[in-house]
C-alpha cells in the first residue's frame, strides 16, 4: 500500500485584535446613505442620514458634532425705519456670502462639549457661523440698485447678522439640534440631515468632528450634492447660460397665453 503524502506545514490563524495602528488611534469615521439628492417637479425634501463609527481606545467618552453648510449666496437685506411718521425701507444692506443651508446636530448642547473660543474657531454652531461681508465700506450697484451698502456695518452688523440667521431658521434652511446625534450601538452613531423643499442646488459640505475634553481631536469630511434633473434643470440651465433667449420666451409664453385666454373669454361672452 502506497504511503499517503505528509499533511501541509500548519498555518498560523492571524490574530483576531486589530493592529496597534487601528486601536490606537482615537478617531470618527462617516458616510452618507446618499450622496446625491435630485430635484425635480414632485421635490418635496429629502432626508438622508449620516452614519458613522467612533474608534475611541481610551476610556474617556467623546462627543459627535455634525456640521452641514450649504453652497454660500449673496442675501440683500433691508430694515424699516419711521421717517417723519412714515415707515420706509432703509437702504439695502448686501452680505455677500452666507450659507444657503446650515445644520448642527450634536450628542449634546455645544456649550456643554467645547468653550466659545474652541466652536469660534472651527466655526462650529449658528452662533459662530462665517457669513461673508468685507472689511471696506463702499457701495455698489446690485440688483438693480444704487448704492447698496456693503461693509461690517460698525455696530450695527451683529443686528443684521442675527437678522440673516432668523430668516433662514424661519426658512428651515438653518437647524441646530442638540441631540440629534444618536449612538445605536457602541461607538456607532447616526444623525439625520433633512433638506427642506427650498433648499438650495449646489454642493454641500458635512464636517464629522470628535471632540474629548473640549477639544478636537478628529474630523471626516464629506460631500453631498443637490441638483435639478429633468425640465426644472434645462429651464434653469437656459435662464443662467442664455438669458436673453430665456427672457425672450417668457415674452412670448406671456404673449401666447394672454392670447388664448382672450380668446376663450370672447367665445363665452
Amino acid at each position: 500500500m502506497q504511503a499517503l503524502p505528509p499533511p501541509p506545514p500548519a498555518i498560523a490563524a492571524p490574530p483576531l485584535d486589530r493592529s496597534e495602528a487601528t486601536t490606537g488611534d482615537l478617531r470618527v469615521a462617516a458616510a452618507l446613505t446618499d450622496a446625491q439628492v435630485r430635484v425635480d417637479s414632485s421635490f418635496r425634501g429629502a432626508s438622508i442620514v449620516l452614519y458613522g463609527a467612533v474608534f475611541n481606545p481610551t476610556p474617556e467618552p467623546a462627543d459627535v458634532v455634525v456640521v452641514v453648510r450649504g453652497p454660500d449666496a449673496p442675501i440683500r437685506l433691508v430694515k424699516k425705519t419711521r421717517t417723519s411718521g412714515v415707515w420706509l425701507n432703509s437702504r439695502p444692506v448686501l452680505f455677500e456670502g452666507a450659507p444657503g443651508f446650515y445644520m448642527t446636530a450634536s450628542t449634546r448642547p455645544l456649550s456643554d462639549i467645547a468653550d466659545f473660543g474652541q466652536l469660534r474657531r472651527l466655526g462650529v454652531g449658528v452662533d459662530h457661523l462665517r457669513i461673508d461681508a468685507p472689511e471696506e465700506s463702499r457701495t455698489v450697484t446690485r440688483y438693480g440698485v444704487r448704492d447698496v451698502v456693503v461693509s461690517r456695518l460698525g455696530d450695527d452688523y451683529l443686528d443684521w447678522r442675527r437678522a440673516v440667521i432668523r430668516l433662514k431658521e424661519a426658512a428651515a434652511l438653518y437647524d441646530t439640534d442638540s441631540e440629534g446625534v444618536e449612538f445605536v450601538d457602541r461607538g456607532l452613531f447616526r444623525a439625520e440631515v433633512k433638506l427642506p423643499t427650498v433648499a438650495p442646488t449646489g454642493k454641500y459640505y458635512a464636517e464629522v468632528w470628535l471632540f474629548q475634553d473640549g477639544e478636537p481631536q478628529s474630523v471626516s469630511n464629506l460631500t453631498l450634492t443637490v441638483e435639478k434633473v429633468g425640465l426644472e434643470r434645462d429651464i434653469y440651465e437656459l435662464a443662467h447660460r442664455r438669458p436673453w433667449l430665456y427672457g425672450v420666451l417668457c415674452v412670448v409664453l406671456a404673449a401666447l397665453t394672454g392670447y388664448g385666454a382672450s380668446r376663450i373669454f370672447s367665445r363665452r361672452s
